[in-house]
């Protein structure tokens, strides 16, 4: 398939949102977020503290009478930065260009599969900034076999898993994890869809460089095709 045409079969595996999180926190209570430099308000307080981010993101959400903050796809990023893990000094590259959707919510949020499928692959991504925990499941829908990574989860969402276990959508695959386990975030759920894991297992990049964008933006189109969520 074409980007359009897997773009368009993505869109049209629900017409309603699907989602990703907890079910009982109705989609009225979502509210976009920007966190990209755009956000003056980032400029207030020290981005590279997990505690203050936790604490901008629970502001966030009371001021806006919210329970969810949602957003971040192809959003350009400061907040990596504070992470060698997010540069290539060998290529001269900065990677700060988010590839899926966080959606910032409470500590222990269940983490639900977006669509029927089986356990690919999961690991536990400790370095600094990296996704912590992480599951990816893969999908097969008709002739179409595409996969869907959850990062920033708890330690205990991977102990029992077993690679080729059978989920059903709307199940609960694990819960959001806090700072301690899950690259050092606010806790938050990076959702993204791809097409093409490239071999990798539990792990796929989720931020990428300018210089390499165009692959990306190809290999992981926009979550909100499932999840119907905009800015």
């Amino acid at each position: 398939m074409s980007k359009q045409e897997f773009n368009q079969f993505l869109k049209e595996i629900s017409i309603e949102p699907i989602t990703v999180i907890d079910t009982a926190i109705c989609i009225k209570k979502y509210k976009p977020i920007v966190i990209s430099r755009e956000n003056k308000d980032l400029t207030k307080f020290n981005i590279s503290s997990s505690n203050e981010w936790e604490e901008y993101i629970n502001k966030f959400l009371v001021d806006n009478n919210a329970k969810v903050a949602f957003g971040g796809y192809l959003e350009k990023r400061n907040i990596y930065d504070r992470s060698d893990y997010f540069k290539n000094q060998l290529e001269n590259e900065k990677r700060n260009i988010h590839l899926g959707i966080d959606l910032w919510c409470k500590v222990k949020t269940k983490v639900l599969a977006a669509l029927d499928g089986e356990i690919h692959s999961f690991k536990n991504n400790d370095n600094y900034g990296d996704y912590g925990p992480t599951i990816i499941l893969k999908h097969q829908i008709e002739e179409e076999v595409f996969y869907t990574l959850y990062g920033h989860l708890s330690l205990s969402s991977i102990e029992k898993l077993k690679v080729g276990d059978t989920v059903l959508q709307g199940n609960v695959i694990g819960f959001l994890g806090d700072a301690s386990i899950n690259g050092n975030y606010a806790p938050h759920l990076h959702f993204q869809i791809i097409k093409d894991l490239e071999g990798s297992f539990g792990d796929y990049p989720g931020v990428s460089s300018q210089e390499k964008l165009d692959f990306y933006k190809n290999n992981c189109p926009n979550p909100s095709l499932l999840l119907k969520l905009s800015i």
